[in-house]
């Protein structure tokens, strides 16, 4: 990885931004670029690559630092010590007493520091995970957390069959290959941009986890159902339920902010689907879900959450949640679970999911749901999968880890109102 002196300052100056701020770091990477447009395609590549590793390890690089921890520091310490760049790489960037400390940080020996520094998590995430992973799996969730996700795209199947979205690949000189589980997801190899890509602009794929896309195949919705997706968002999820109905039915996207639901529009034009309602709803308990109690054959509840199943995308989430921020998301996922029920008529189903590793945010939320409502069971998820050819082994609840299944951290609860 060769860079120029400027190619570091930009680095330093957004990775103090990042640090400071309380905004996600996706959204500050793209706003410093669109500040900085003089920057070209490798000086973007280096400088975010730079900050999301740093990102990533922020705890055992400061520890790196000794006293002194700076935006420069960091970046120096993650360029020497996790891209293993020499010191003849660096001599034209350091000054004589950064080349003395840089020694000193390269001599530093990772196996004595606290295993929390150490495994580059907050302590109190630490501890919670700690109690739910033996040391080796913690370590091991702990490392795939800190590799960047791959690029995961889901076949829209209105538009296009897996094999000839490959065979197009390939003959575009794509690296592409079939997903491990889900039967209309694909992995590309690298990070090729894909936005004007043919495919992608005539609605034929989509990027979205893998994880993600066998939240579709719990749901298991069917043309001409009426079904809901309840916390929509920018509506990744919804363009799924509406091709596996065939564009048939009635299915409603619900969420809180126009801005999320403005931006499932593009998408939703490019998917070619007719039966997607998306509708702005104030709360969980808006007149407009009262009207619809007891009409719905499929809901799916995707629920807030504290996000600590993407850190390979989002590493930031791990610094800016706490005990307390994860409390309160407890409370709000109960409340929208229980609101969301009452949509399911009987023999509906209920799918509850969050992208997050905490017990408290996902068997915790589900199993005080069942206990406050017997007229709902829990179904076994593997089962559900099994007999759509998705082969996963994961019993009653599904959860997902990138060190186990390479996908994003996701869990999801089956439920169905008898």
């Amino acid at each position: 990885m060769r860079f120029t002196s400027a190619q570091l300052k930009h680095a330093e100056s957004l990775l103090s931004e990042l640090l400071r701020t309380s905004f996600a770091a996706d959204s500050v990477v793209s706003h410093y670029f669109r500040q900085h447009r003089e920057l070209g395609h490798a000086d973007r590549g280096f400088i975010a690559e730079t900050v999301y590793s740093v990102l990533r390890r922020k705890r055992s690089l400061a520890a790196r630092c000794f006293d002194d921890v700076t935006s420069r520091r960091l970046i120096l310490a993650n360029l020497a010590c996790v891209q293993g760049m020499n010191r003849r790489e660096l001599e034209g960037v350091l000054s004589e007493s950064e080349g003395k400390w840089l020694a000193q940080a390269k001599a530093v020996r990772l196996d004595e520091l606290p295993a929390a520094v150490r495994l580059d998590l907050p302590d109190w995430l630490y501890e919670a995970l700690a109690a739910q992973f033996d040391a080796g799996e913690l370590e091991a969730l702990a490392a795939s957390m800190n590799q960047p996700a791959p690029l995961d795209l889901r076949v829209n199947t209105l538009k296009a069959d897996r094999d000839t979205v490959l065979a197009r690949f390939k003959a575009d000189g794509l690296e592409a290959a079939p997903g491990r589980y889900s039967p209309i997801g694909i992995r590309l190899g690298g990070k090729p941009s894909l936005s004007k890509h043919p495919l992608f602009i005539d609605g034929s794929i989509e990027v979205q986890d893998e994880g993600s896309q066998l939240l579709g195949f719990l749901l298991q919705p069917k043309r001409g159902e009426m079904v809901a997706d309840f916390c929509a968002g920018a509506g990744g999820k919804t363009l799924l339920l509406g091709a596996m109905m065939r564009s048939q039915g009635r299915l409603y996207a619900f969420d809180v902010a126009e801005k999320r639901l403005a931006k499932l529009k593009p998408r939703l034009a490019r998917s070619g689907l007719s039966n997607v309602h998306p509708v702005r709803i104030e709360s969980e308990h808006d007149i407009k879900i009262k009207r619809l109690a007891g009409k719905l054959d499929r809901v799916l509840v995707d629920a807030p959450c504290s996000g600590l199943g993407t850190l390979r995308r989002n590493p930031d989430l791990k610094w800016k949640q706490r005990p307390e921020s994860v409390a309160e998301l407890t409370a709000k996922q109960a409340s929208i679970l229980a609101a969301a029920s009452t949509l399911v008529k009987k023999g509906g189903r209920l799918v509850y999911a969050t992208c997050s590793l905490l017990d408290a945010e996902n068997a915790a939320v589900v199993a005080a749901f069942l206990a406050a409502h017997p007229e709902f069971v829990s179904l076994s998820a593997e089962d559900v999968l099994r007999k759509q050819g998705v082969e996963i082994d994961c019993g009653e609840y599904l959860r997902l880890l990138p060190h186990r299944h390479e996908t994003d951290g996701f869990f999801a609860a089956v439920m169905e109102r008898q």
